[in-house]
């Protein structure tokens, strides 16, 4: 269980996910978490804990490196809590709690913490909206009041929801609409899951963003934004005791809500390999290949994010040796293996020079995955993958950024930040039959969806965003 950047060189976050900043070049890639069920390794002594009456839980990690804070606000609400009609919500709300509460206006909240030192950023994932401030430490009160208030008093100012859903709106037509991968990928999502929600795209569809209404709006913040939905997570430069007191003055107040509604649907086993083909105005063909993959807390996760290291992390991976350096057949390709609370996709980026032939590129791929479930990897191999785990592990735990965001993951996708501290031994573990098998169980095709993009000639394709 790591962040996706850990294991995989792309994948779809850019084009699933969106982010607010008040910082120009902001940017923070969506979350893809790996499972461990190792025995607990000792976490260490200084970290502390405490979940406040109204339900809202709260980790602290104090690094006294630099006088800085980071600070995660976890909500357990993505596209998977939403429904035909009101998709494309959890996303609005990420750039709803930066436009004014009932004590300030619009804009303030970037404002106050700006001119303290600060600076801001958050992410709208298929299962978690995510937001994060990172601050001086003196600023720590300030801080606590900003968040307090707008999870306590956010605005509904109609002005206010009209202007944002123009600029989601716009937002889609640069993600999606006018970016070909960003297309064809929200095509092959949408195909590959036929009753989960996670077949909605995260940014929602046009007509839902035009038609949400304000009580979707106040009934939606109402169920999600509540405390107990909650997972704040704070490193850096503060006292365990400090932040539980503005804990208990800031958000203590705040009223716990009625549990949201549990996602009962289980997408039924795919009974055979799906095709989408997409002809639009477009340089080079396109190739995306998207296996069905386990949920976040699955064990075969680890091996499966080392399996992903091998394929395509790095330019001695060995899809980019085989489809870039030796046949010339891709100018890029990249893996990425999407967990969340339920049972998501393993997806192969290709991006093919100008003429090139998909079919081939496919039929490629797929011998080399046949010869790898028949033969495995090779020691050198699962070394590289280990190393390359091991190095961003601790190159995260380094940073009170990386601290903050990773107790954060492991504590909300899997019920405690302690299994953090057993990756490196569960790496270690992992061998090389472990990868073979991997590989056999994931890499079926009769459980993949293949999207193809075509290029169609400038003068008679669509345009990106479907005109003529």
């Amino acid at each position: 269980m790591l962040p996706r950047r850990f294991f995989s060189a792309g994948g779809p976050g850019g084009y699933n996910a969106a982010m607010h900043s008040n910082m120009a070049g902001g940017v923070l890639a969506a979350l893809s978490i790996f499972a461990v069920t190792a025995a607990h390794a000792a976490a260490p002594d200084e970290i502390r804990s405490l979940t406040l009456d109204n339900g809202l839980r709260i980790i602290v990690w104090p690094d006294r490196d630099i006088p800085n804070v980071a600070l995660y606000n976890y909500v357990r609400v993505g596209s998977r809590n939403e429904a035909p009609g009101i998709t494309g919500l959890a996303h609005f709300f990420e750039h709803m709690m930066f436009n004014g509460t009932a004590r300030r206006p619009p804009g303030e909240f970037d404002r106050d913490m700006e001119a303290r030192g600060g600076r801001n950023n958050a992410t709208t994932t298929d299962d978690l909206t995510i937001y994060m401030d990172w601050f001086p430490s003196t600023a720590l009160d300030l801080v606590f009041d900003l968040e307090g208030d707008r999870l306590g008093h956010l605005a509904f100012d109609p002005k206010v929801v009209e202007s944002e859903r123009g600029v989601v709106y716009s937002e889609r037509r640069l993600r999606v609409e006018d970016d070909n991968t960003g297309f064809l990928a929200e095509q092959v999502q949408s195909t590959a899951f036929a009753a989960h929600p996670y077949h909605f795209p995260t940014i929602g569809w046009p007509s839902d963003i035009e038609g949400w209404t304000l009580a979707d709006l106040q009934h939606f913040f109402k169920t999600y934004y509540a405390p107990n939905n909650c997972t704040f997570v704070v490193a850096g430069d503060v006292d365990a005791g400090e932040v539980f007191a503005l804990a208990r003055k800031f958000l203590a107040p705040i009223p716990r809500q009625a549990p949201p509604p549990v996602v009962r649907t289980v997408e039924p086993v795919q009974p055979g390999e799906k095709r989408v083909t997409v002809e639009r105005r477009a340089q080079t063909p396109l190739l995306q290949l998207a296996y069905k993959a386990p949920k976040a807390d699955d064990p075969r996760n680890l091996t499966l994010g080392l399996l992903s290291t091998i394929l395509a992390q790095g330019d001695a991976s060995r899809l980019h040796r085989l489809l870039v350096e030796e046949k010339k057949l891709a100018v890029s390709v990249d893996t990425y293996l999407q967990e969340g609370f339920d049972p998501g996709l393993f997806w192969v980026f290709v991006t093919l020079p100008e003429g090139g032939n998909p079919d081939i590129v496919e039929a490629v791929i797929d011998a080399e995955f046949a010869k790898l479930v028949s033969e495995g990897v090779s020691d050198a191999e699962l070394a590289r993958a280990r190393n390359l785990t091991d190095v961003a592990y601790f190159q995260q735990l380094a940073t009170i950024d990386g601290k903050a965001r990773l107790l954060g993951e492991f504590e909300v996708m899997h019920g405690d930040y302690r299994k953090l501290f057993d990756l490196p031994g569960a790496i270690a573990r992992v061998t090389r039959e472990d990868i073979r098998a991997a590989a056999k169980e994931l890499l079926d095709a009769r459980h993949r969806t293949v999207g193809v993009l075509m290029p169609t000639p400038a003068a008679s394709g669509p345009r990106p965003g479907g005109e003529g």
